[in-house]
This record gives structure tokens, C-alpha cells and sequence, in this order.
């Protein structure tokens, strides 16, 4: 039998007037983390929907070698009985069961069509085990964490005896104790002959985890490096990738900063449901004309709470405390009284709270401020045209027309287009929450070339981000949190990940300290 588990040859699909794929092809070697990388449709979530048979055969041209032998996957059932089982970046889970029932789901331990509940919860506490999840098989999933949901999804995937694993960016939404982890349980399961694809952003963990890393680009297989040879570079992998050398990740920028814009004073926010619970205590920031503030902070630190609670109050219950917009007391109660003083918001969950992801990019850019191209509650269709093939061209929006559908297309235009929504509302302070979450290299540098060019058009930006590199690359000051205070605020000049880390976990002084 051969050292490969899979073989993909000559792999093409073509979507109405896009070819997604172009003749690619893939070698996984057994037992191997394998890594897929690209820009942001570059196809590697194709590629590995055409494998699991989210796109079943005959919808695409090439073939397929599992195992040894050629295969026609008509659906996913088909492509799970093999073997192949893909965890998608949105996780599958339905978050008002338990655990248990969810990992067997579908494949329920059942006779004559009864549960068998003492095997599901006995099977699910051996599954449990060895990914490496001490919660109770009875534990409601809302009631975890993500962290702890990609170790069940991954459970899931063993109870239907697994030999290749497909993970979807599995890192995307974690922090950095629970990314470790996850990469600490592929290495585990590879000892134990379990294949993986890993398809990732994270070029530091790629590196570290993987043995082979297959680069796509434009749909088309450029190369496939030995992750653990001495060339095995982070520069080579992004030059493959976008096709040029990036000597720097973030853009060059001379800010120019002027006075106080934005002003949160005493800021006091209870949780929605548990009353007695304080997210946020008597927190205090500002940020400058043509400034980008950093918000850092490890999760369940209250920086997205904080954000959302300034934005319309679309979070927390007893707020006090007020906001300031050049020296004068503001009101932003709801979403609407925000948008009117000149606020805007960029979510972390572009899909849920950013886009409508059944209407045309058009639409989703200009829904935010629809007065703007309306005149007596009527659309003027050509000047919405207008302005959204501005913001297209201004972004670079990869698309074929602004008739598409913002769901069907990658991570990386879709965050261009929510940040085009919230452009066009005219904004003077922009609040950026994991503005490049899920998103290539190659992307990200564009969306830090928009952030600073809307500094430098004098708007004041708070950029939340769960990675200190991006943090540390963007900003001119930077605040940190700490169990819903500012623990720390650092000037650009002394800030390092070290002492950044120290105030994110408590440990670097006293409250509202600022380190000059």
C-alpha cells in the first residue's frame, strides 16, 4: 500500500463565473499533520469540502485516492464511513444538548430504535478522556467555552473511528492557552496513526506543528514544503502564498495625532443575566484624533463586552458612567443614537452580527447608512452602485460583481465589506474587534493599510485583538485589561509582549497604571 492515506489529482471546481479550483493537486502522507495554506480564496476550504463530499461527486472533475483506492463520496455519510471527518470553522455543535448527546448525534447508540443512554455517556466519558476534557458527559454545551467545544467536536470525530481529520482554522477563535492545547491534542493523535489537515492562518503554529504544508494560490497548487526542513521558513510560506516577498507585516506609518476625541469615564457594566455579576469596573480610556489604540487582554477580560456596551448598550445590564465626544457629554443608548454621534462598530462575529449573508455585497455596504443613497425613503439604485463600487475599488474587494452574495465569498472579503459598511456611515471613532480573525497574511495587510489610512483621515480607532504581534504592529498606545479593569496603559515605544502579557494577567502593578 502506498505511504499516502490520500491522493487528490487534478482537482477542478468551478462555481457560476468563478473557478474556485484549478487543477489541484495533494499528497498527505499517513500519520502526518499536513498543513493547507493560502490567502483567503485561495480554495483550501474548497478543496477539503470536495473531499468530505460537502460537494459530492460529479459536481467537480478529478479524482480522489483513499486509502489506496479511488472514491466517488456522494455525500458526507459516505465520506465519514470511510473515515474522513471535517470539523468546519463554524462549529456543527447544538448548543442546548449535552455533550453527549452531541458527540453521538446522528450516529446514536441505539437499539430497535431505543437510546441506549448508559453506553452514549459511558463511550462519551472514554472519548472525553482522550481529548482531554474533564467536564461531565451531562454538561449542556452553551455551558462551555470554545476551547472546550473544539475538544468535543474533535471527540465526536474519534466516536466515528477517524483516520483523517480535517480542522478548518480550529485556532481561530481561541486564546493562547486553549490553542496550545489543541495543537498539544493533533500532536497526541498523530502518535497514534490519526491523520490531520490543518488548515490555519497562524503561521507560528503551522510551523510548530505540522510536518508537511501544502500552499494554494489563485485556486492552483504552488508548492508543498517539508514543515521541519531547515528552508521552512515563515517568509518563504507568505512568499508562496502571495507570490511576493513581504518584508514587513504591517504597513509603514507616521501618525499624526491631535487632541482627545473619545472619552469613556467610569465605566460600570453588570452581566445580562447574572445581575450580580460585574463585567466591567470603573473603566477609563481615551483616544486621540488620528490615534490607534490597542485593547489587549486574555479572554473573559471584558473587551468586547466593553465595546458593545459603548456601542448602543447591545450588551450588559446596569450600566453607568459616560461617554465623551470632543469635551461634550454624549448619549449612545441604543445602536441608532451610536451611529448618530459618529461611532461604528466592527464586530468579532463578522457572520452573525456584521453581514447579511443572503443579500448582495452591494446591500450589506450600504445598509448602515441607507439615507445616503435614498432621497423620501426611496433607493436611488445607481447612486448605491456608485458608492459601493467606491468602497469595492477602495478595499479591494475580490469579487466578480456587487450582485454577489456576501456568503459565498472568503473570510477576508467578507471583513472588507463590513468595514466598507461602517466607512460609509462616516465615522469619527471606529471600534475594530478582532478586525482580522480568520483572515491570511496577505489580507491582513491590506486591512492594516485601511486602519491606518483611517487614522491618518483623522479618525480615532480602538483596535481590539487577541494577538499581541498585531497589537504591538498597530498601535500607538495601548491599553490592557484585567478582569474587567485597565490594568495597564503603555506608550508604543516601551510596549513588548512581555510586559503587555504581565498586565493581561494581572501581575504588571497597579490599576490605570500608564508607563511612560
Amino acid at each position: 500500500m502506498s505511504d499516502y492515506i490520500l491522493e487528490m489529482r487534478s482537482i477542478t471546481k468551478t462555481f457560476p463565473g468563478v473557478k474556485a479550483l484549478d487543477d489541484v493537486n495533494l499528497k498527505v502522507n499517513r500519520g502526518e499533520i499536513h498543513a493547507l495554506m493560502g490567502e483567503n480564496g485561495a480554495g483550501k476550504s474548497t478543496l477539503m469540502k470536495v473531499l468530505s463530499a460537502v460537494y459530492p461527486s460529479g459536481s467537480y472533475e478529478g479524482s480522489i485516492y483513499f486509502e489506496g483506492e479511488e472514491c466517488h463520496f456522494k455525500d458526507i455519510k459516505q465520506s465519514e464511513n470511510s473515515g474522513i471527518v471535517i470539523i468546519h470553522q463554524e462549529l456543527a455543535l447544538s448548543p442546548f444538548l449535552s455533550i453527549a448527546e452531541n458527540i453521538f448525534l446522528g450516529n446514536e447508540r441505539q437499539s430497535n430504535k431505543i437510546m441506549k443512554w448508559q453506553a452514549t455517556f459511558s463511550e462519551s466519558k472514554k472519548l472525553l478522556e482522550q481529548v482531554g476534557l474533564k467536564d461531565s458527559p451531562e454538561t449542556i454545551v452553551k455551558d462551555i467555552g470554545v476551547g472546550k467545544q473544539q475538544l468535543v467536536e474533535i471527540a465526536k470525530a474519534l466516536s466515528k473511528n477517524v483516520k483523517l481529520l480535517i480542522l478548518d482554522e480550529p485556532t481561530a477563535a481561541l486564546n493562547e492557552t486553549d490553542s496550545a492545547n489543541l495543537l498539544k491534542l493533533l500532536d497526541e493523535l498523530r502518535k497514534q496513526g490519526i491523520t490531520s489537515i490543518l488548515i490555519s492562518h497562524k503561521l507560528n503554529e503551522v510551523v510548530s506543528i505540522s510536518d508537511s504544508i501544502t500552499v494554494l494560490r489563485d485556486g492552483k497548487t504552488i508548492e508543498t514544503i517539508d514543515a521541519q526542513g531547515e528552508d521552512a521558513s515563515e517568509d518563504r510560506i507568505i512568499k508562496a502564498m502571495v507570490g511576493r516577498d513581504m518584508t514587513s507585516r504591517f504597513p509603514v506609518r507616521v501618525p499624526n495625532i491631535g487632541e482627545t476625541v473619545f472619552e469613556v469615564k467610569d465605566w460600570n457594566v453588570y452581566h445580562p443575566q447574572q445581575r450580580d455579576r460585574k463585567m466591567l469596573d470603573n473603566v477609563n480610556i481615551h483616544i486621540r484624533r488620528g490615534e490607534i489604540v490597542g485593547l489587549a487582554g486574555l479572554m473573559g477580560a471584558g473587551r468586547t463586552e466593553l465595546a458593545m456596551s459603548i456601542f448602543g448598550k447591545t450588551y450588559g445590564k446596569q450600566i453607568t458612567g459616560t461617554l465623551h465626544k470632543n469635551g461634550k457629554l454624549i448619549k449612545a443608548d441604543t445602536v441608532s443614537d451610536a451611529i448618530a454621534q459618529g461611532l461604528a462598530y466592527v464586530s468579532e462575529d463578522r457572520k452573525t452580527y456584521g453581514l447579511n449573508l443572503i443579500d448582495d455585497i452591494k446591500r450589506n455596504i450600504t445598509l448602515s447608512n441607507l439615507k445616503r443613497v435614498s432621497k423620501n425613503s426611496i433607493i436611488d439604485e445607481n447612486k448605491e452602485i456608485t458608492e459601493a463600487q467606491f468602497l469595492r475599488e477602495k478595499l479591494n474587494i475580490k469579487t466578480p460583481s456587487l450582485t454577489q452574495l456576501a456568503g459565498n465569498l472568503s473570510g477576508g472579503n467578507q471583513q472588507k465589506i463590513v468595514l466598507s459598511k461602517w466607512i460609509f456611515t462616516e465615522p469619527d471613532i471606529l471600534i475594530l474587534d478582532e478586525p482580522t480573525r480568520g483572515i491570511d497574511v496577505g489580507a491582513k495587510f491590506e486591512i492594516y493599510s485601511q486602519i491606518n489610512e483611517l487614522a491618518a483621515e483623522g479618525l480615532a480607532v480602538l483596535v481590539i485583538s487577541s494577538e499581541l504581534p498585531e497589537i504591538l504592529g498597530l498601535s500607538d498606545r495601548i491599553y490592557v485589561m484585567n478582569e474587567g479593569r485597565i490594568s495597564g496603559e503603555l506608550e508604543r515605544g516601551i510596549a513588548n509582549q512581555e510586559n503587555v502579557m504581565r498586565y493581561m494577567t494581572g501581575s504588571g502593578g497597579a490599576s490605570n497604571e500608564n508607563i511612560n
